[in-house]
């Protein structure tokens, strides 16, 4: 007999979901401990291709290659990572119009002790604005499926990349 909490949605089970629910098998991350339910779940998942890069924008690359071969992908970070994808995120992804998915973990708001952390997080959306990329925020656990699955069908029928943005809210405290 399972608990409640092993049957109860979780945001890590909503995502790896609509993943599946959209043919994303490629799974590319910087290591997060935030996004460590997500990730141990995809590893764990024979459906999806799971591994750590050392930087975000190779991950980036390896999702717009394989995007670019016919398999679906995303990119997980948390918020200091992003600050290195700009010019990969101009160049490749969207001047060649390839639906890159994103999914980073919020730091830097709520209570953030790392300045440099508070400061990539102020400038992460208006950098994704100024691109015209697609983005979400995840704050309620009972919004997830809804957002996570619209975004990503957004994404892959304009063929425009987009980006979740996973918050503190629903994520929960940092240790």
């Amino acid at each position: 007999m399972s608990s409640a909490a092993e049957s109860a949605p979780s945001w890590h089970g909503i995502i790896r979901q609509a993943l599946k629910g959209h043919d994303v098998r490629l799974v590319t991350y910087v290591p997060d401990n935030v996004l460590r339910p997500l990730i141990d779940g995809c590893h764990a998942d024979p459906f999806f291709t799971t591994f750590a890069v050392a930087r975000e924008e190779e991950a980036i690359g390896i999702v717009a290659g394989a995007t670019m071969a016919g398999m679906r992908g995303i990119v997980l970070m948390q918020t200091s990572g992003f600050a290195t994808l700009p010019n990969v995120l101009a160049s490749l992804v969207v001047a060649s119009q390839i639906p890159v998915l994103m999914l980073v973990s919020e730091r830097g708001t709520l209570g953030e002790f790392n300045p440099g952390q508070a400061i990539v997080c102020r400038t992460m959306r208006p950098i994704l604005d100024s691109m015209g990329i697609e983005h979400h925020t995840l704050s309620r656990l009972d919004e997830a499926a809804f957002i996570a699955d619209r975004t990503m069908r957004q994404a892959f029928a304009t063929r425009w990349p987009a980006c979740l943005i996973l918050s503190p809210l629903l994520s929960g405290e940092r240790k």
